[in-house]
């Protein structure tokens, strides 16, 4: 019996127009997708009235986006429905690789003894919309229209006008603010008159979900040119309740229309599974089409509409970026916008939002357009070199790591009109880094004498001052900042915590103003980079926005948060992003250095390039080295000319 999930249909909504002497709304978003929700919840939870319009009656139909970053359920903690989301999805920690039936690459993504949550799970994007559709449904500051498009615009400097069709005839809406979240085919992006910029990948993949009760684990699994479907690459991925997911490449040549009908997607789905020795039925439930683009608006914010998600960017699929930087999106706005809204900010916060987020998809497009010319190399050069790689990955496994899906991780905000610069040589957790989610320990007044507890539960949904290896004086100083800024932030919160120096008696009474963590191994110091007496302040999405030592710095915190600025002095914080070796890194350049010059070698002339190539290398290597790598390159080579297949799948 299927599991798969079907969304529940709701009403199409009565509503009525605002007049010309009513108040504009103060915040209008159109697209109720995660992105769209995110954002709901976000303001709604900083006491602002939002109105969300959707133009279908119910959420998204399919698996879309299935994996979901540890960083995308720390925000939905925040927003207020990590729980019961947590309560369905499926863990995973790692993936296989494999070129036609050998593998090539086994990974892992990081993972510790600290971590609250494990590295991703698995979960489909419209049982996400649904936890969050209802709590919104719940939140007495949301108001939901279903059924409600969005056919016109109009804009001034201190409000938009939005001619709505609804099943009840045209509406207009007014608002203060409107907030576009309505997908990669954006109607509001269609009518502020705005293109998305940048490129679009070559290569079909067509997405199915089945139901398949296999007892395969649950990690990431790509097969590159499998006897079962020759030529194409196929990724498998298990979710909840028995429901797998199913991409596989179509070539350049297979006529798209086609191979998206139902029986020519059972038939290369039979042959995957049966070439897997499957015994089990399956069901398919659900099918799609997708590109890979890499495309963005050059600036999220125009005028009072403000652009999240795949209205503002559109990312590659591989690396799972596309719906966790779009949480991340929602995460920025809501807070962003609740505080120009409360007017705790200047509108300048919005564009900071904007250089930011646009600044995160460009390390989105970094790392998965890197994985994207291994799935689907787009040309001659990057098709040839990645066809190599994997075939001398199966001999040297030094290789495996360039196929390697970079899997998403959160972004950072270095360059951000907010990060403020620190003191040059500075190491650890810098400004505009996000600040993971760790196990600590809290110390309350009872026998035992601390409890466990997390670094996001302890710092709250808004802003946190952390002080690490602190004395009483310290402690008390950040506690008043702390208060300070919640005052001149509200209704935005602000918690103080502190770390003790080892020895200070920082005590518990006040707790209602200041947490205090025992750290009695300095673990948690080691992990920041902090040495004794350092404060950081973290934003309500979880970045660093500062780290001064001077603690009466933190009193310029509120002005510069004000106007979207930082202070100048220092240098821009920044550090290697990679946890590649020399050896990779090289690999990496000689990878895509080569495969730029295969594409700008003549047609006619690209064996003698290579040759040339070779020869130049060779004169400079040693004779034993040379000898080495040409036993090496024609083993592969009779290995891939032979194509006999050895069934070492099994133990998938």
């Amino acid at each position: 019996m299927s599991t798969y999930f079907q969304p529940q249909k709701y009403p199409a909504t009565e509503f009525a127009s605002t007049s010309a002497t009513d108040e504009a709304l103060p915040v209008v978003v159109v697209g109720a997708g995660p992105v769209g929700m995110g954002v709901a919840l976000g303001l709604a939870q900083r006491g602002i009235p939002v109105t969300v319009l959707e133009a279908a009656d119910q959420v998204s139909f399919g698996s879309r986006a299935i994996c979901i970053s540890r960083h995308s359920l720390e925000v939905a903690a925040r927003l207020g429905f990590g729980p019961e989301l947590e309560k369905i999805v499926l863990p995973w920690v790692g993936g296989r690789s494999f070129y036609r039936d050998e593998q090539v690459l086994h990974f892992e993504m990081a993972h510790g003894d600290h971590d609250v949550r494990g590295p991703m799970v698995n979960v489909s994007q419209s049982e996400i919309e649904q936890i969050m559709t209802d709590t919104l449904l719940a939140h007495p500051l949301i108001t939901f229209h279903w059924s409600s498009s969005v056919a016109g615009v109009l804009r001034s400097d201190e409000d938009v006008t939005l001619d709505v069709d609804t099943a009840f005839g045209a509406r207009r809406l007014r608002a203060r603010w409107v907030v576009a979240a309505d997908g990669g085919r954006s109607r509001m992006r269609e009518l502020a008159g705005i293109r998305l910029q940048g490129n679009s990948y070559q290569g079909n993949y067509v997405i199915a979900d089945i139901h398949w009760e296999s007892t395969l684990p649950a990690e990431r699994m790509v097969w590159f040119d499998p006897p079962s479907n020759p030529g194409s690459t196929i990724i498998m991925h298990q979710q909840p309740r028995d429901i797998w997911r199913i991409d596989y490449q179509l070539d350049s040549a297979d006529d798209a229309e086609l191979e998206t009908q139902e029986d020519r997607i059972r038939d290369r789905i039979t042959r995957h599974l049966d070439w897997l020795e499957n015994d089990v039925p399956w069901t398919l439930e659900w099918h799609g089409f997708y590109r890979a683009h890499a495309l963005a608006l050059d600036d999220f914010t125009h005028g009072r509409i403000l652009f999240a998600g795949d209205a503002a960017h559109l990312v590659p699929i591989f690396g799972v970026r596309g719906l966790n930087s779009g949480m991340e999106d929602a995460e920025t706005l809501a807070w962003t916008l609740a505080a120009v809204v409360h007017g705790t900010a200047d509108e300048s916060l919005l564009q900071a939002y904007s250089a930011e987020r646009r600044a995160a998809w460009q390390q989105n497009v970094d790392n998965a357009g890197k994985s994207t010319l291994i799935m689907s190399p787009g040309s001659h050069g990057y098709h040839t070199t990645r066809d190599a790689v994997l075939a001398l990955a199966t001999t040297r496994p030094e290789f495996g790591h360039l196929v390697n899906p970079r899997q998403s991780s959160a972004t950072h905000a270095h360059l951000s009109p907010l990060t403020w610069p620190v003191a040059e040589g500075t190491t650890g957790v810098l400004p505009g880094d996000p600040m993971e989610d760790r196990r600590v320990r809290v110390r309350v007044t009872t026998a035992d004498g601390s409890v466990e507890s997390s670094l996001n539960r302890v710092r709250g949904t808004g802003f946190a001052v952390l002080g690490v290896g602190v004395d009483p004086a310290g402690a008390r100083m950040i506690a008043a900042h702390a208060s300070a800024l919640a005052m001149a932030l509200s209704p935005e919160s602000v918690r103080a915590v502190v770390v003790p120096a080892p020895g200070a008696a920082v005590a518990v009474a006040g707790a209602a103003d200041l947490t205090v963590l025992d750290d009695p191994d300095g673990a948690l110091a080691q992990a920041l980079g902090a040495s004794a007496g350092e404060c950081f302040v973290i934003r309500p999405d979880g970045l660093v926005l500062c780290r001064v030592r001077d603690l009466l710095l933190l009193g310029d915190v509120r002005d510069h948060l004000k106007t979207a600025t930082a202070p100048a002095l220092g240098v821009v914080p920044t550090h290697t992003e990679t946890t590649a070796t020399p050896d990779e890194l090289l690999r990496e350049n000689v990878w895509m250095g080569l495969s730029e010059a295969l594409d700008q070698a003549g047609e006619s002339d690209r064996e003698g390039f290579l040759t040339r190539l070779a020869l130049l290398l060779g004169s400079q290597s040693g004779r034993r080295e040379f000898e080495e790598a040409l036993a090496a390159a024609s083993h592969v080579s009779g290995k891939v000319s032979s194509g006999t297949p050895r069934h070492s799948h099994a133990d998938a």
